[in-house]
């Protein structure tokens, strides 16, 4: 049979979350679609001019990622054209130079992306030109997984089972991009504006270390490949190198969602088993936030909307800045800002303690984690947000409060994590590690830390937070059962 002719003569990839040659949806369709196929990424800003800092590590994660991408595409007789301004308005005035009859991008699940990508569609739409989008960052995207009445799910369990049942080698299948890469064309002008162009400045991103790119995502997974069998067991423990570190990596696409999913399906175990878990959250939260696009707002559960919050701005400062009084949360607060990492056991403690302590509304939090967080992603953010303030989906009960102290004691025992991010505390034994404040004056001095000096008294009392918090949720949820503190 002779080879089917291409739909198109010329057509350009709009790389946004996908930064990656192998295995990238659009990228595929492209080259199977098209004689000559250009490849473009735009650093936005629509984006860019809302963030609050020109110091932010996902920009510069970003810009060295774009290199190895340019790196490889020129492997392959291709490149990458970088541009700098609105997408809305550089996309079609690229089409418009470049000549293409087609746009093709990954699916961009976010309110705002959906609504560029409307826009964008309309502007090419106008001129002929097709716009054409495909499932990359995700196993099942929307509508792919619901329940036998047709209706989205909003309790995790039973949408993971209907996941896992609906799964199978198809829906891991890498996309064979290297099979058509003849179609890529090398762009005329290029070279990648430097970040000081951008109007930001190199971050301690490298130093941290962390290797961005698609090097770093090879790196990163070859590593917990090794340690993937342990990962039900280590995941919950900061000290431990125990979590996969591929989030940021899944966030912007330098490796592919399909290929950990298949690692997991084909290592088998519980560990692998406990990770494909993590990664049908994530899936989860994605459908959530289709359906529900009002969560990124107000509460999924809007009776929650009533719970009154004091929002006190010195509390929510303590909390920010890692001063509480209480180390486990301290450190916590403390790894994001140097780092712009935090381990997930933490994500909930802290969170759970800037709602359900210090009385302060949760979307201030789910705020300051997308401010900081190397591997934000809206949909999980604000999933996770909800599910510590109880008011989100298959959320955890209004009355279930973390106590920091506890969970200090059993996921960082030794203190190891909290000496690493909270070295005023280095000296303190074990013992007293966890509530310093306990300790004698004595105990004080020869530690060589002073409580209400050289580390901050608690800003708030435990049991008093405590009641308070579940007076402030009773009062909605009409006298329900108060249950033991976790």
């Amino acid at each position: 049979m002779p080879a089917e002719s291409p739909r198109f003569e010329r057509a350009m990839v709009w790389f946004r979350r996908d930064l990656r040659f192998v295995d990238n949806a659009a990228l595929y369709h492209a080259l199977k679609s098209a004689r000559q196929v250009w490849c473009v990424f735009v650093f936005d800003t629509d984006i860019l001019d809302r963030l609050p800092s020109r110091s932010d590590r996902r920009v510069e994660f970003i810009w060295h990622s774009l290199r190895q991408l340019d790196d490889v595409l020129v492997e392959n007789g291709g490149g990458l054209m970088v541009r700098h301004g609105s997408a809305v308005s550089v996309i079609p005035a690229l089409v418009k130079s470049l000549g293409v009859d087609a746009v093709f991008a990954n699916r961009d699940y976010e309110p705002q992306a959906i609504r560029r990508d409307h826009a964008v569609a309309e502007a090419l739409a106008s001129g002929g030109i097709a716009f054409e989008t495909f499932k990359d960052q995700v196993i099942f995207e929307t509508d792919e997984v619901m329940t036998a009445t047709g209706t989205p799910y909003s309790v995790f369990t039973p949408y993971k089972n209907n996941w896992l049942k609906t799964l199978d080698d198809f829906h891991l299948k890498p996309y064979p991009v290297e099979k058509y890469a003849a179609a890529l064309a090398a762009p005329d002008s290029g070279g990648m504006p430097g970040l000081e162009e951008l109007g930001f400045e190199k971050t301690n991103l490298l130093e941290i270390p962390m290797r961005p790119g698609l090097t770093g995502a090879a790196v990163a997974l070859d590593d917990f490949l090794d340690r993937m069998d342990g990962y039900d067991r280590a995941r919950d423990y900061p000290a431990v190198k125990g979590t996969s570190y591929l989030s940021v990596h899944l966030r912007f696409g330098t490796i592919s969602i399909r290929r950990l999913a298949a690692e997991a399906r084909a290592r088998g175990g519980r560990g692998a088993e406990t990770w494909l878990s993590e990664l049908v959250w994530r899936d989860f939260y994605f459908q959530i936030l289709h359906h529900h696009p009002q969560v990124a707002e107000r509460a999924f559960k809007p009776e929650y909307d009533a719970v009154q919050f004091d929002n006190d701005p010195a509390l929510y400062a303590a909390w920010c800045e890692g001063r509480t009084g209480y180390p486990l949360v301290d450190a916590a607060m403390r790894q994001i800002n140097a780092t712009g990492f935090m381990h997930n056991r933490l994500r909930m403690v802290a969170a759970s303690f800037l709602v359900k302590h210090l009385n302060v509304h949760w979307s201030l939090g789910e705020k300051y984690f997308a401010q900081h967080l190397n591997d934000f992603d809206l949909s999980a953010n604000n999933g996770g947000w909800q599910w510590a303030s109880s008011s989100g989906c298959d959320a955890q009960p209004y009355f279930r409060i973390f106590n920091p102290v506890r969970q200090s004691e059993k996921f960082d025992a030794d203190g190891k994590f909290i000496r690493r991010y909270v070295p005023e505390l280095a000296q303190v034994p074990v013992k007293r590690i966890h509530a310093p404040w306990v300790m004698t004056h004595q105990e004080q001095l020869a530690s060589g830390c002073v409580i209400g000096s050289d580390y901050p008294l608690p800003v708030v009392d435990h049991d008093a937070a405590r009641r308070l918090t579940l007076e402030r949720y009773g009062r909605i949820r009409k006298g329900g059962d108060t249950k033991p503190e976790v």
